[in-house]
């Protein structure tokens, strides 16, 4: 398997290390390109950006999201019904020019449909990272051979359950930062982080030195600031998405909210 490559410093490494040398913690936002429409995509964008979000994860509407939650199910059916494809979500990433990283958020099949040169063109429109949530490491090496050689940061998602081998490889088959799935299941909100959170938290630790970023279920910003002291930062999706669907302006203030509460840790020295 090829070894993910990314430019020598990314955006989204840069950010990760700007942070750090600071002491603070990442907050990864989740939206749903087209959601809640297209043309509220860009203000709800920016708005997030605004208000200190340090990553913005976009994710592709897709007809079958198995491992999303009903929240976002929701969300990638409104964006389908508002006729939201991938070239139109690189068409609004493009127009957004955002100023902090994106994480282009996809299944395989939509990337799969959009040809050998899609990944170029994401790059082109200001995508820096990419997950695939259905390609788990090891699972199709040309795939991850074309994905590596992108030049996009490739992030991968860690499950609890993930054993400590496995972790390594990924490890080393990752850029960017890990996204580690706080829980089983499929997202959403939940009232509570996982009791064995600390556990994986310090297995994934001691298996690579890449950023942790920690999600699934996160939707307080009480629950931010805990996960935010396992990990290196916090990934907020149903919460988000949720919000979005009442008004923009909620999802600003979420976000804005889960932002002060990850800046009222004590920094790192």
């Amino acid at each position: 398997m090829t070894t993910a490559i990314s430019p020598a410093t990314s955006r989204l490494q840069a950010r990760f290390a700007s942070l750090a040398a600071s002491g603070r913690k990442a907050l990864v936002c989740y939206v749903t390109a087209g959601h809640p429409s297209p043309s509220e995509s860009i203000r709800l964008w920016r708005g997030l950006a605004a208000a200190g979000a340090d990553v913005l994860e976009v994710g592709v509407p897709f007809s079958d999201p198995m491992a999303d939650g009903p929240v976002i199910q929701r969300s990638s059916q409104v964006a389908l019904d508002h006729g939201m494809t991938l070239a139109g979500t690189l068409d609004l990433i493009r127009e957004a020019a955002l100023d902090i990283p994106v994480v282009l958020f996809s299944y395989l099949n939509p990337l799969l449909a959009g040809g050998e040169s899609v990944l170029q063109k994401a790059r082109e429109a200001g995508v820096d990272g990419v997950l695939v949530t259905d390609l788990p490491v090891g699972a199709d090496p040309t795939r991850e051979a074309w994905f590596g050689a992108s030049g996009l940061d490739f992030v991968r998602l860690v499950a609890p359950t993930t054993p400590a081998p496995r972790m390594e490889e990924i490890g080393r088959h990752g850029g960017g930062f890990v996204y580690l799935i706080s829980r089983l299941g499929v997202t959403g909100e939940r009232a509570a982080l996982a009791d064995d959170l600390p556990e994986t938290v310090a297995r994934l630790r001691a298996a690579t030195t890449l950023p942790l970023c920690i999600g699934f279920g996160i939707s307080t910003p009480e629950q931010a600031r805990d996960a935010a002291r396992l990990g290196d930062g916090v990934v907020v999706g149903s919460a988000l998405v949720r919000a979005a669907g009442e008004s923009v302006e909620s999802a600003i203030a979420l976000a804005a909210s889960m932002r002060a509460a990850l800046d009222e840790l004590p920094h790192a020295s």
